[in-house]
């Protein structure tokens, strides 16, 4: 459309004096239409002096940081030119593509950690000054850009199924685009930007459908400076400090640049007053960016305690086929090869070749068949418990009356046999259960493979092995800051990661879930003994270190030496009171932005009156 292409006549100048207020021009739909920026349509911001000469500080009011043009009267900018104008929105989309292509680059298989604060700042620079329609259409470009490739894994189900999981979460980025565009126009705009990732990242692990945490900021941080904040808060602060630092590269970036968005030239106060250049600000700004980096170092965390280790075995079984059918067609193929690999290891123990285990670890989904309606499987898996004579958490799928089924992890004891078991609480949409059942199958006949319908459980996953209490985590659960956290404060001491990850074999996302285990050490000081079907199985140690794993595709097993932790963090104590304390700091800030916005609507008006009159 013409108009999309087109700018606004120039606002009519403020009165000298008048306190400034965002711009509540009518948005423009195209990338970045109406920003102000050099050669672009803007208005002048107001100071104390009488010269309509632009304020100095960019921190201040982004949006309505303007050229002045002297041969102007009252400082009313000058109509840009058209060619001008489209470099700039294509500047805009050009950085809301990288910036989400550097989230990308952050998360695993590349984990280049230390790009997701520039891919931060990079969105927000792409949104800050421009109208709020314009911002949204921007983020939604950036949350397309980074979620695309990050959960390219999706393709394995169908592509269509792939581009709309990221069709629908890239709408959260998108009113996360708009709300920084309103928050860049108070003063303190980084933090306020950081508080707003925060709460869409929040807002999207609960809605649509149980909500869907992958891909969040901090589960890029596995293993970086940044990792040491989830002790103190949880993955929502970690997610917080990332951005931070990215918005202060950001704000020192405008810094260094010397005009933000518009300034052609550098202003002074009246009366020949110096400020503080910009040049010494852009460093002011980058050694808090910096400071945010280096501090959660700083973070307390418990001690090594004397409570002694664990020997736990770790089981991957291994299954023949791939994508949407990774158990193949063989009969009972997954329980075989799983109880195969305990007999396995019961025979190396014997052999002198393994220690003997306290416990074994298989993977979730490690019997295709039902131990308790089946008597094959009881007997299989019964005998291989009795093999290595310890207790075995078998990941299980039990069926729920006649149409319902749950994801199990159940206790087998090599006396008692099935006893204590803990069932899978967050269920996979559309892969556990099929939310608005009649519509999808009527329209998507590759839905019917979910079969029976899963049920959720109702406590948490602490469950009683030999000589320690692990908390039972299934595969999708681990994404989910409450279900792990409520499983620590149950008693879990060594958290047991089952997953199931054979849809997705040789892709991101094995190594992306394994990532999530590494930042739940750190947060609940615990190791995590994660057990996957084809891969990646690990331990990681309470420091977020890998210290084992398998390679993927294969069968494989081991014995590992754990710690046995009971002290809690600081994270684990308040739970989740950090991301609530800054979701609600965000939503002041849009408070606040829409208020100001408010203000300057009246006084436009009041001011109009008088002009009439």
């Amino acid at each position: 459309m013409v108009r999309e292409w087109t700018h606004p006549p120039a606002a009519e100048p403020d009165a000298p004096a008048a306190v400034s207020s965002p711009s509540t021009a009518e948005p423009d739909a195209s990338p970045g239409g109406g920003a102000p920026s050099t050669g672009e349509a803007s208005e002048t911001k107001e100071t104390a002096g009488e010269n309509g000469t632009p304020r100095p500080d960019d921190l201040h009011d982004p949006a309505e940081a303007g050229s002045a043009d002297p041969a102007r009267a009252g400082g009313r900018a000058a109509l840009p030119a058209r060619g001008g104008s489209a470099r700039s929105r294509w500047a805009r989309v050009g950085m809301a593509v990288a910036g989400g292509l550097l989230l990308y680059l952050a998360f695993p298989a590349a984990s280049l950690w230390f790009l997701a604060p520039p891919g931060v700042g990079l969105l927000a620079l792409s949104v800050r000054g421009s109208r709020v329609r314009t911002a949204a259409f921007l983020g939604y470009l950036g949350g397309a850009a980074f979620l695309l490739p990050t959960l390219a894994w999706e393709r394995v189900v169908g592509v269509d199924a792939w581009l709309g999981v990221v069709a629908l979460i890239s709408l959260f980025h998108a009113a996360l685009g708009a709300g920084t565009a309103l928050v860049a126009r108070l003063p303190g705009w980084p933090v306020w930007t950081a508080c707003l990732w925060v709460a869409m990242e929040a807002a999207r692990s609960v809605f649509p459908f149980g909500g869907f945490p992958w891909a969040r900021l901090a589960f890029s941080q596995s293993e970086s400076v940044f990792t040491p904040y989830a002790a103190l808060g949880g993955a929502p602060l970690v997610t917080f400090a990332v951005a931070l630092c990215g918005t202060l590269l950001a704000a020192a970036a405008l810094r260094v640049s010397g005009r933000p968005r518009g300034r052609s030239e550098t202003p002074a106060r009246p009366g020949g007053i110096a400020r503080l250049g910009d040049g010494p600000r852009a460093v002011v700004t980058a050694v808090c960016a910096l400071a945010v980096a280096v501090l959660g170092y700083a973070v307390p965390r418990p001690g090594a305690e004397e409570g002694g280790t664990v020997r736990v075995g770790i089981v991957q079984g291994n299954v023949p086929g791939e994508g949407i059918r990774p158990f193949g067609n063989e009969p009972a193929i997954v329980l075989r090869n799983h109880t195969g690999k305990v007999h396995e290891m019961a025979a190396a123990v014997r052999a002198g070749e393994l220690p003997k285990p306290d416990l074994v670890i298989l993977p979730e989904n490690s019997t295709d068949i039902d131990p308790y309606r089946n008597e094959y499987a009881r007997q299989a898996i019964d005998a291989a418990v009795k093999d290595i004579g310890v207790p075995v958490l078998v990941g299980a799928v039990v069926a729920i009356g006649d149409a319902h089924r749950a994801t199990r992890s159940l206790v087998w004891d090599p006396v008692t046999g099935p006893g204590a078991y803990y069932d899978k609480r967050k269920l996979v949409p559309f892969g556990e259960y099929t939310p608005l059942q009649d519509l999808v199958l009527a329209l998507w006949e590759r839905a019917r493979l979910v079969g029976r319908q899963s049920i959720p459980g109702t406590r948490d996953g602490d469950l009683r092995m030999g000589p320690v209490t692990v908390g039972a985590v299934n595969c999708y659960e681990v994404a989910f800051d409450d279900v792990v956290r409520g499983t620590v404060r149950a008693g879990g001491a060594v958290l047991a990661v089952q997953t199931n990850n054979a849809t997705y074999a040789l892709s991101d996302q094995p190594w992306q879930q394994l990532a999530m285990s590494q930042l739940r050490a750190v947060e609940h000081n615990r190791a995590v003994v994660a057990a996957a079907i084809t891969g990646v199985s690990a331990y990681v140690t309470p420091e977020g270190r890998i210290a084992w794993h398998t390679a993927e595709k294969t069968a494989d097993m081991n014995v590992v030496t754990v710690p046995i932790r009971t002290e809690q963090t600081i994270a684990t104590r308040i739970g989740s009171a950090p991301e609530w304390a800054l979701i609600l700091v965000g939503a002041g800030a849009l408070a606040a932005a829409a208020w100001r916005g408010r203000r300057r609507v009246i006084h436009r008006a009041a001011r109009g009156g008088n002009e009439s009159s």
